[in-house]
């Protein structure tokens, strides 16, 4: 089946975090350059960041599988999104 899930469902349980935010247009922007580039991610924590409602105190986290981590953070590096760290 092979690594089939652009931004949709996690099928790595050892995901590793790329990009941590309480702002979702930087998500969204991530998640598009991503996908743009041929990289799986998995954007965790909505749920928890809507429970919230607007005051962004709960982050959002975009999760990639480990071996695309590397070209991940360049992607985004390279357009402008700032990564922890």
């Amino acid at each position: 089946m092979g690594r089939q899930m652009l931004c949709r469902a996690p099928i790595f349980p050892d995901m590793k975090q790329l990009l941590r935010t309480t702002d979702p247009t930087s998500i969204a922007f991530a998640k598009a350059l991503l996908q743009g580039e041929g990289i799986d991610c998995f954007e965790m924590d909505v749920n928890m960041s809507v429970l919230e409602g607007s005051i962004g105190i709960l982050p959002r986290r975009l999760m990639v599988h480990p071996d695309d981590h590397a070209e991940a953070e360049k992607v985004l590096t390279d357009n402008g999104i700032a990564l922890e760290g």
